[in-house]
């Protein structure tokens, strides 16, 4: 069963026309966007009205701490710049809603939780990078600082409609843990709608992401 997943995955990516894994899709698309690793399991699904902004539900399971979050999250497109050969673009993300744990040994909480903060990305057909950061509040449960940055190179120039692929290396800073650094070399690829991204860190702790654009 785990290996036809994994296929029907593949299969899933070589079937549609170009996805970004960006947090805002055409006007009047929906997206789906799945991630997990080694510190979170995650599920955003959201609907763009237009170019400049999204809405929609957000889940996280934290595994550390064993707590969950479950509110709404807007993205805001800053700016954006277009060149022939290359674009960059600046995001505001911001989300409310209610954290829980919920643990037989402890009390059970939920409180209300908020996060904030920017993604900013710049690609051409052969290079990509990207940074974004995030603070997350609550009364007791989470508070923390986190950013992530990304480089990546394309192997190939693919043309429109093919199965395009990118070698990434993600580098990860949570300043509150006592392991705050962590490394990830990576794979993603996308063809049409769906995009796939998997890698394994230096602690050899498995990354897997994967998107669907309606």
């Amino acid at each position: 069963m785990k290996y036809f997943f994994n296929y029907f995955l593949l299969f899933l990516i070589f079937i549609s026309t170009d996805i970004l894994a960006r947090p805002i899709s055409y006007p009047d698309g929906w997206t789906v966007m799945q991630r997990n690793n080694f510190m979170r399991h995650s599920l955003h699904v959201h609907y763009s009205p237009s170019i400049n902004y999204s809405l929609g539900y957000r889940s996280e399971y934290w595994r550390s701490k064993q707590w969950q979050f479950h509110g709404l999250q807007i993205n805001y497109l800053m700016n954006r710049i277009n060149t022939p050969l290359s674009q960059a673009n600046f995001y505001l993300k911001n989300a409310v809603g209610i954290a829980s744990r919920m643990n037989h040994k402890i009390e059970n909480k939920f409180e209300p939780n908020l996060f904030s903060g920017i993604s900013i990305d710049w690609e051409d057909r052969r290079y990509y990078t990207s940074y974004e950061n995030r603070i997350n509040y609550n009364k007791s449960i989470d508070i923390f600082f986190s950013q992530k940055a990304r480089i990546g190179l394309a192997p190939y120039i693919g043309r429109y409609g093919d199965l395009h692929t990118w070698i990434m290396l993600e580098i990860e800073h949570l300043p509150q843990t006592k392991n705050n650094l962590f490394i990830t070399p990576m794979l993603r690829m996308f063809k049409g709608d769906y995009l796939l991204e998997a890698g394994l860190n230096i602690n050899k702790e498995l990354m897997f992401d994967f998107i669907k654009r309606f």
